[in-house]
């Protein structure tokens, strides 16, 4: 068993996958699997997979129900003891990004370890230019002591920051566009120990899913946060989303 599986979701996707696969390639460290769970994609996204191939530790391309389906399809297949979503267009940090993360896990065993992502552009004139790092360029901070209660205002860590056990890894919901808030969630309140690392994780492509239908997703955050924390306090945090956004855009 592998320690850590890394999966890659995509469609349609041959404008950015190559650049992920090519950051996975780069690791030094063998102790991990590839999975790629492709959404029968119609551009030339299976011509990239075939290229890397040797590469990869299994892939499947067929129809899914959307994102949140494709991810239960990677997080079934896969087989390591850790899982560590890295979509098409998001990168590995650099080629010790994962070396790293073995050797702390190795170390420690922690249920979940996460870290900040450094932002980079998706635009026709500068894919791939770094805006920043995540903590630094939305209201969101880092806390280095993470619970599950401090989610509250929403997603304190990039998922893709965000590696946990299998064993305590839940489905996704499939008809959410939060789906990835409330999986930290529940994998926090699932976890005994839960570790920061002192090291980037990834970087993270701006834009997606969420971003493209932006109201919807604000709606089912709000959804996934209420299941957790109820609705009187969802309320009220929502005043405190609004007041830091404000106080964030001000500075």
């Amino acid at each position: 068993m592998p320690t850590v599986s890394i999966i890659t979701i995509t469609y349609n996707a041959e404008r950015f996958l190559e650049r992920t696969i090519q950051s996975v390639v780069a690791q030094q460290a063998t102790d991990f699997e590839y999975v790629i769970i492709d959404g029968a994609s119609t551009d030339g996204t299976l011509d990239i997979i075939k290229r890397y191939e040797k590469h990869i530790t299994t892939w499947v391309s067929e129809p899914d129900r959307g994102l949140y389906d494709a991810m239960n399809k990677g997080l079934h297949r896969a087989r390591g003891q850790y899982v560590w979503f890295m979509n098409a267009g998001d990168e590995l940090y650099d080629p010790q990004t994962l070396p790293s993360l073995l050797a702390k896990s190795k170390a420690t065993q922690a249920d979940v370890y996460y870290s900040d992502a450094l932002f980079v552009r998706d635009d026709d004139k500068h894919i791939g230019i770094p805006v920043g790092l995540r903590s630094q360029v939305t209201p969101h901070t880092l806390p280095h002591t993470l619970k599950w209660q401090d989610m509250a205002l929403g997603m304190k860590v990039c998922h893709q920051a965000f590696v946990a056990k299998r064993a305590i890894a839940p489905d996704y919901p499939t008809d959410n566009l939060s789906a990835d808030l409330d999986w930290e969630i529940r994998c926090l309140k699932a976890a005994q120990t839960v570790e920061f690392l002192p090291f980037i994780l990834c970087k993270y492509l701006v834009g997606g899913l969420s971003v493209q239908q932006h109201r919807r997703s604000l709606i089912d955050r709000f959804n996934v946060l209420v299941t957790h924390f109820g609705l009187l306090t969802t309320l009220l945090n929502h005043g405190r989303i609004l007041w830091r956004s404000a106080r964030f855009s001000a500075r």
